[in-house]
């Protein structure tokens, strides 16, 4: 059986909104995602997919429970080590790709690495090769701008993992996408997932794509229940 790489065990968290005070939006979540598994994250919005991928990738802490990455249990660590663990183990991919407008997609993709402390020859064979296998190894010196929204996304997945992470994380990533390019988009997601081994935790509105996945889970009323599609 492949290696644990992201566990969450009875995660919770509360925040205060209002006049209507305390709202709980975990209420004791778990999880455990393993090397090479995909699983699709499905609600309605509002409900806290949002909070549960940033703990999961320690943006963000719980009130309570324990999350545990690349087999490090982060319970009650410092920000600095947090930090260290995030950089390394976590890859983040959003709705909008965020890429940086003043650089190409390869410098998007070594930036990460150079803060990490990797070497630039290493750094940018690492873009290279990512690029390549989603299909843009001819688009690595354009700017974001002179990319399509597939491209400038398929680019983000790419800077995401420059780091080598074990866990990736993503929110709709591609909910800006027309169903065409999303689909396009969505296999070169599954290819970079397979082809690392890393595990990846994708939230979606899209539920063609998350019976695509290889398993699903719904968050309701704070906890995470098996979903399927049918």
């Amino acid at each position: 059986m492949s290696e644990i790489t992201l566990e969450l065990k009875s995660i919770t968290k509360s925040y205060l909104r209002g006049k209507p005070g305390q709202v709980d939006v975990l209420r004791g979540a778990d999880l455990t995602l393993r090397a090479g598994e995909a699983v699709a994250l499905v609600a309605p919005s509002g409900a806290g997919k949002s909070a549960l991928l940033h703990i999961a990738g320690l943006l963000d802490t719980p009130d309570t429970g324990r999350v545990t990455i690349a087999g490090t249990d982060t319970t009650g660590r410092g920000d600095r080590t947090r930090t260290a663990l995030r950089r390394r183990e976590a890859g983040f991919v959003y709705q909008f790709h965020h890429l940086l407008p003043e650089f190409t997609a390869e410098e998007n993709i070594i930036l990460p690495q150079l803060a990490n402390g990797i070497p630039h020859r290493k750094a940018k064979a690492r873009a290279r090769d990512l690029l390549s296998r989603v299909g843009l190894e001819a688009r690595a010196d354009h700017r974001p701008a002179a990319l399509s929204g597939g491209e400038q996304q398929r680019a983000a997945f790419c800077r995401a993992l420059a780091n080598s992470p074990k866990v990736l994380l993503a929110d709709e990533p591609t909910g800006n996408l027309d169903p065409a390019t999303a689909d396009q988009v969505f296999a070169a997601l599954m290819d970079l997932v397979r082809g690392t081994g890393l595990s990846a935790l994708i939230a979606t509105h899209n539920l063609d794509l998350a019976a695509r996945m290889d398993r699903a889970v719904r968050l309701e009323n704070g906890t995470l229940v098996p979903a399927s599609f049918g």
